[in-house]
């Protein structure tokens, strides 16, 4: 997909089976009963036009739509990891963009209660409904921690940065977004040079983007990387690699 393009809106590859959860009964129930509560039609068009119209909007504002969620989540227990599939999945399959970001942003908060085993789960959410706004919220604070916690899932973000969806290569580019010092540069450098000539404004964007974002901890490093790749990196790419090194 290019920039601006219109969004592919079928689903990548077949999900993952839909657990059983009674917790999630219970938040779906409320979920769906607040949010409509809010729903703003002339605000709902003029969201699904700024994305592109990858999905349809509720049209609720960021900060009503967080309290919402707030009481929605009253009171419920904390979740086990197949509370966060079912949530996750559930959400996913409604049609509006607001229930993704709610299921985006609890399992950002819930993140650290699931294991390696949730990594199917996170390829269906990142190749379903695609977009930068749920997908970059996703790598850094979804695959990011969970590569954090079990860093045999490493070998995984390798795999994912030589697939042919462009919103798996952009996870696992950004997924090293949060690490700071814990970063693995070896294998950033390594993503970006791998993805270089990739033609998408998205993928060569995120290029950018991790640089500069590490760039932040170790300016030195990125300033050598990219000096030594310029002729590699895509001009898109090295402008926003070295925003802060000016």
């Amino acid at each position: 997909m290019s920039h601006g393009a219109e969004p592919d809106r079928e689903t990548a590859e077949p999900g993952p089976g839909l657990p059983r959860s009674v917790l999630a009964d219970t938040v779906l129930d409320r979920l769906t009963v607040l949010y409509p509560t809010a729903a703003d039609p002339a605000r709902a068009r003029s969201a699904a036009a700024y994305m592109k119209h990858v999905a349809p909007f509720l049209g609720i504002p960021t900060p009503r739509r967080r309290a919402l969620s707030r009481t929605v989540l009253e009171g419920i227990a904390r979740p086990g990891e197949t509370d966060c599939v079912a949530i996750g999945l559930r959400c996913w399959a409604l049609p509006e963009r607001e229930y993704h970001y709610f299921a985006a942003d609890y399992l950002r908060r819930h993140v650290a209660r699931c294991s390696s085993g949730f990594v199917p789960v996170l390829r269906h959410l990142v190749t379903t409904v695609s977009w930068w706004d749920t997908v970059d919220l996703l790598a850094a604070h979804v695959a990011g921690p969970l590569v954090a916690a079990d860093p045999e899932l490493r070998r995984t973000m390798d795999a994912w940065i030589e697939d042919d969806d462009l919103w798996i290569v952009r996870t696992a580019l950004l997924h090293q977004l949060r690490f700071k010092e814990a970063t693995d540069t070896q294998r950033l450098f390594a993503y970006c040079l791998r993805r270089a000539d990739h033609p998408d404004f998205f993928i060569r964007k995120a290029i950018g983007w991790c640089l500069r974002e590490y760039s932040k901890t170790d300016p030195q490093a990125v300033s050598d990387f990219v000096d030594g790749a310029r002729d590699r990196l895509a001009p898109l790419s090295v402008r926003e690699a070295t925003k802060h090194l000016r």
